[in-house]
């Protein structure tokens, strides 16, 4: 039977009820909630274009422009029902347009665009919002760890590898490589914003347009750089969409990572992270618990992020290099999930580094209890008494064994074994004296020799933590630059929509 034939026996009406529920009312109420600033914006810039250019008379826009400024008076979008006269959002603007100003010219606003463009200029818009949001946020958690590293640069902490003590360091130190993993997500988010900062408009389907319209003005009047170059590119490409959420799926991972350590650190068993009553939850059957549950809830949210920006990169996989719905709008409204746990997480984290500090005495316990400053009696073996370090390394290792057999302290126990293991791998006695060993297995003496770049050590600390001061400002003077422009655009686009107006 032929398509002619198929078409002439179908008196189905769109839309079919199934189709209206399960596809296009679902996304008609993500339109609503998510892009109606969008449209209203796109809507008006692509008008001062047309009006700009000579595509559409001026007393055309300003028709138009009425139009639209009484629907944006007229119509509350949260009150609208999907009722299925229309396709989607789109045609119901377009609607009423013609409603108001006839089918001729209520038609005209479409001029020289089409759906593909907008649409990939409105997920844009949302994106770029979104992303401008977590920077605000990443940059405020940036500037509060460097605070907190600043007032902790002395402090001392047991800094553990496989899980197990390894060596004393400072909370600054600590606290300060999670300030360099934060400033490289941060920059990958600029990063990826300057790749959504490109605007697709005047795309139109795939190929552009005949008509003579500027794209460079309709991206200015968005508050965009410049419109993306490659009209295919511009409705086919979703890179715009998987870097974002792969930065911010890098973000959390590495935050997580952090999260992770503080449960670690404030359990019972270790305790050198004392977390204040304002952070914590009794138990309603064991009085004695202090459960430190937002570390726990941090660690899910950073999970639920990573899974959902996971989610969106997952759906882009194996999709075909064109316009497609794998891309638009639920799939953009779901990854606006990953962005909302991710800026809980933000915000708690911030809170809580600045609030919790260290456990001095339990640090001090277990730096005794696990003679991790043995390192640098090996170290010092080596500068003062000129034995290899095979060799010293052998010497540590006997006192160190020694000291855990009998459950005590280096710094009060070792001298003795030491002297023993010395002579009997030397073949003489040492020239260090028990105060000097004491010096040298003290966790603050392993802390201070250790001021090579990059080190626990007062001068190569306070360098670091000035480096990030500096690129703390640089982030927050970016931020509020590229914030200045966006609203000088919103200024801009307010201001020329008023005068089209003026023509009417």
């Amino acid at each position: 039977m032929s398509e002619e034939t198929n078409s002439a026996k179908d008196k189905s009406v769109f839309p079919d009820p199934v189709y209206k529920q399960t596809v296009l009312k679902p996304l008609f109420d993500g339109a609503k909630n998510n892009f109606v600033e969008g449209f209203r914006s796109i809507d008006r810039a692509h008008l001062v274009m047309l009006a700009e250019t000579g595509i559409l008379a001026p007393d055309q826009a300003a028709r138009i422009a009425d139009a639209l400024a009484a629907i944006d008076v007229e119509i509350d979008p949260s009150t609208l029902e999907y009722t299925g006269e229309v396709e989607d959002y789109f045609f119901l603007i377009e609607k009423e347009l013609k409603a108001r100003l006839g089918a001729d010219l209520g038609g005209r606003l479409h001029t020289a665009r089409s759906r593909n463009d907008i649409d990939h200029t409105l997920f844009k818009i949302g994106l770029r919002h979104h992303i401008d949001v977590a920077l605000d946020k990443a940059i405020t958690l940036f500037a509060q760890m460097v605070e907190t590293a600043r007032r902790e640069k002395a402090t001392l902490i047991v800094a553990y590898t496989h899980g197990q003590p390894a060596q004393p360091t400072t909370f600054g130190h600590y606290l300060s490589a999670a300030i360099e993993v934060l400033g490289r997500d941060i920059e990958r988010l600029f990063t990826v914003r300057n790749t959504v900062n490109l605007c697709p408009m005047g795309a139109a389907a795939i190929t552009t347009t005949g008509f003579p319209i500027d794209r460079h003005r309709v991206a200015s009047l968005l508050g965009f750089s410049a419109p993306l170059r490659n009209s295919y590119s511009c409705i086919a490409a979703v890179d715009y969409t998987t870097a974002s959420y792969s930065a911010l799926e890098l973000l959390f991972l590495h935050l997580g990572r952090l999260i992770q350590d503080f449960q670690v650190w404030s359990s019972f068993e270790v305790a050198q992270l004392y977390v204040p009553n304002a952070l914590v939850q009794i138990s309603s059957i064991m009085p004695q618990k202090r459960n430190p549950v937002p570390i726990e809830h941090m660690r899910h949210l950073s999970s639920q992020t990573v899974g959902r920006a996971q989610s969106v990169l997952t759906i882009m996989h194996n999709t075909p290099f064109t316009d497609m719905n794998d891309s638009e709008g639920e799939t953009q409204a779901m990854g606006y999930q990953a962005f909302e746990t991710g800026y809980r997480v933000l915000d708690l984290l911030a809170s809580f580094i600045a609030s919790v500090s260290i456990n001095s005495e339990r640090v001090k316990s277990n730096l005794d209890r696990s003679c991790i400053t043995i390192t640098e009696l090996a170290d010092s073996l080596v500068r003062r008494e000129q034995l290899s370090f095979r060799q010293a390394h052998e010497i540590a290792a006997e006192v160190a064994r020694t000291v855990v057999a009998l459950g005590g302290s280096l710094g009060k126990d070792g001298f003795a074994p030491f002297v023993t293991a010395f002579k009997k791998h030397v073949g003489r006695d040492t020239g260090l004296d028990e105060a000097a060993f004491e010096q040298i297995v003290s966790a603050e003496y392993f802390v201070h020799v250790r001021d090579r770049f990059g080190g626990p050590a007062e001068a190569p600390l306070g360098e670091a933590l000035s480096e990030y001061e500096t690129q703390r400002d640089g982030f927050r003077s970016e931020w509020e630059r590229q914030t200045r422009l966006l609203d000088e655009a919103q200024r801009d686009l307010d201001l020329c929509f008023t005068r089209l107006r003026g023509h009417a």
